[in-house]
Order: structure tokens, then C-alpha cells, then sequence
């Protein structure tokens, strides 16, 4: 181990985020300790992201969890964009260059458990119902107290704290952190099903209502995600197959914010703590991911001083892909939405506007991860 490897690290939040942090500080000699408030990971029938792209495997591949991830994922070679039963875009997700496809759909239960077993291998494990209660940056040293499962406190300091808790952070609020940005004004719905039989998991597709839209993406080879703008919704869709059960149900509004620096002294924020955005081209767990590979790497490297600097134009990057795509799918005003009908068609025919597109659906639209050879 080298003598940076002995630096005290705290991982506060145990998702996709935290948990690759820490599973790459490990294999780098370090030992993170990891918490997070809840029980233990996300229920898999309750697994609010999906899309795992290229960028994300490329980083997971030097420890194996990308081979993991290939082994239980299901590719999404088609992506279509119908209105009014006509196609807008179809897309082949499969036409980019590299080892792997641009995206593929496992619920996020899955990843977290695929990573915690990679983490186990470094005999580092999260500790479940451990919160953060106060943090302080007064002394040389970020100085936390954690509430146990047996409502115990223990005091301790660090020398990195990482803030990987969610869009509510704790520890982004402690440090006196803003989460600005905006909110829009419409609700989203989803549900999953389960059908009696297999379904083509391999394509996503979006259809526009107008007002409103309904999408579907794969979750396993029975059971589909339906997402969409409308409430009444889930009387608008035309199943494949007989439905057997009707596994999940949620709502929620996009919210579209970031911090204006993600570091403040030895404090680093990623993943939502950092920034949220639409789920539109999938990238919220990857962009997470993302952070807490490039952290780990400039920790290791003695520069995470850098790592503010570096990631926020990443940041920047997908939030405003992620709120361009929105808007062209919430659409309200049909003098708007005459001219997307006419125009996105002419757009996706130029070979240059739609392989840009599949690069940010890739991932491969922020920088290429320079400890990794070969990555695009």
C-alpha cells in the first residue's frame, strides 16, 4: 500500500455512486469506509434508474463489474421516437465504436448488489443505518459524528469526506452548500409490468401524445417501465402481452440543479449530491459513476484538488443534452410541435447530428478517463 493509501476517507451515501467510490479507491490500496442511512440497497422492483452506458462500463471494466453488469444486462439496439404513428427517429444504439454498445438497461438494485459484491473482494462493506448527524470543517479535518443502528454516536475526523448521499445531502447541507435550479411544472408517472410471457427487451421508444408522451424501456425480458406526463396514462397503453402483475408504481417531478463547486476544502460532492437532471438519455447513475471514478483516480493521484474543475464541465454538459431532450418530448404548444414533426426527421438524417447524439447517449461526450488505455 502506498502511504497515500493510508488517508482516512468517509463515503457518506451507499449507492451506485458511494459504492463505486469506494470500490475504486480499494483497488487502489486505499481503505474508504462507507455509510448510508438506509437499510440496505434499493429494493430491486423499486429501481428508479435503468440505462448503463459505455462510459460506465469503460470505468467499471478494470474491475471486472462491468463483465458482471454484461452478464445480467439486456442491450438496447433500437431507440424510436413515434408521433402520431409516424417515426421521428429510429435509432441503431448498436453503430458506435468501441468494445461495448451505447446502453443497456439493468435495474439500478442490480448494479448496487453487482458492486457490493466487487467491494466485498476488498473486505470493505457499507454500513448499513449509519447517518450523518454533524459535520464540521473548523478543524484541520472535516469532523463528523455519525448516529449508529443502535442510535449510538461516534465522533470522528478525516482526512476526505465524500458527499454521494442523494439530492437531499446531509452533508452538502452541512457544509453550506445551495442546490439551485429550477423545477418543471408537470409530474411524471411510471409503472412497471410483468407480462406472461418474454418480451423484446432490446429497444426503447418514445410516443408522443401531444400534449405529453408515454415511454417504454426494458427492466428484464418480462417486465416493462412505462413513463410518461399524463396521469391517466397507464389507461393509454397498448401491452405486448398478457400482463401477469403490475410490479411498481411511483411519480415524481424532474428537477434540474447543481452546486456551483463540487469540493469545499477536503469535502467532495458527486453524483446528486452534486446535480440532478431528467432522466431523459439516461445519464444520472452514469454521471454519478463517473464522478466517483475520476475522484478516486485524483485522490490516488494526490490531486483532488482538481476535481471540482474537472468534472463541472462534464456536469454542464449533460444537464443542458439532458434538458434539450425534455423539452423536445414536453412539448405543449402545437405550433412548436408542427415544427418538431417536421424537423427532428431532417436532423436524424444527418449522419454527423445523429452519431453526436448516440455519443452523448454513450457517455462519450465528457472527457475520456486517462488512466484507462484505449478509452474513448
Amino acid at each position: 500500500m502506498s502511504p497515500s493509501g493510508h488517508r482516512s476517507i468517509l463515503i457518506v451515501g451507499a449507492g451506485t455512486t458511494g459504492l463505486t467510490a469506494a470500490l475504486e479507491l480499494a483497488r487502489r490500496g486505499f481503505r474508504p469506509r462507507v455509510v448510508d442511512r438506509d437499510a440496505g440497497p434499493v429494493p430491486l422492483v423499486e429501481s428508479r434508474a435503468l440505462g448503463v452506458n459505455a462510459r460506465t462500463l469503460t470505468l467499471l471494466s478494470p474491475s471486472r463489474v462491468s463483465d458482471a453488469i454484461l452478464q445480467e444486462a439486456h442491450q438496447l439496439k433500437r431507440f424510436r421516437i413515434v408521433s402520431k404513428n409516424r417515426t421521428l427517429v429510429s435509432l441503431d444504439t448498436t453503430r458506435i465504436p468501441g468494445a461495448y454498445g451505447a446502453l443497456y438497461a439493468l435495474a439500478q438494485g442490480h448494479t448496487e448488489r453487482l458492486l457490493i459484491g466487487a467491494l466485498s473482494n476488498y473486505e470493505v462493506a457499507p454500513e448499513w443505518k449509519t447517518s450523518v448527524e454533524k459535520l464540521s470543517l473548523d478543524a484541520a479535518k472535516p469532523h463528523v459524528t455519525l448516529r449508529k443502528h443502535d442510535g449510538s454516536e461516534e465522533v470522528a475526523s478525516f482526512d476526505i469526506v465524500v458527499a454521494a448521499d442523494g439530492a437531499h445531502s446531509a452533508v452538502r447541507r452541512a457544509i453550506g452548500f445551495g442546490f439551485p435550479g429550477d423545477a418543471l411544472e408537470s409530474s411524471f408517472y411510471l409503472a412497471d409490468f410483468r407480462y406472461t410471457r418474454d418480451i423484446d427487451p432490446n429497444f426503447a421508444e418514445i410516443n408522443l401524445v401531444d400534449p405529453g408522451m408515454i415511454g417504454r424501456l426494458p427492466v428484464e425480458r418480462d417486465v416493462l417501465r412505462y413513463i410518461s406526463t399524463l396521469a391517466d396514462f397507464e389507461s393509454r397503453i397498448v401491452h405486448p402481452a398478457p400482463v401477469a402483475e403490475r410490479v411498481w408504481a411511483s411519480d415524481f417531478r424532474i428537477h434540474f440543479r447543481h452546486v456551483e463547486a463540487m469540493a469545499k476544502g477536503s469535502v467532495f460532492l458527486a453524483g446528486d449530491a452534486a446535480h440532478i437532471h431528467s432522466p431523459a438519455g439516461a445519464r444520472g447513475m452514469n454521471l454519478g459513476i463517473e464522478d466517483a471514478c475520476w475522484l478516486a483516480w485524483l485522490i490516488s493521484e494526490g490531486r483532488e484538488a482538481e476535481y471540482s474543475s474537472l468534472r463541472m464541465p462534464a456536469v454542464m454538459t449533460v444537464l443542458k443534452q439532458t434538458r434539450q431532450l425534455t423539452s423536445m418530448i414536453t412539448m405543449h404548444n402545437p405550433l412548436s410541435i408542427t415544427l418538431r414533426d417536421l424537423v427532428v426527421p431532417v436532423l436524424f438524417r444527418i449522419p454527423a447530428f445523429s452519431q453526436e447524439l448516440l455519443r452523448g447517449v454513450s457517455g462519450y461526450d465528457t472527457p475520456s478517463p486517462p488512466w484507462i488505455d484505449g478509452a474513448q
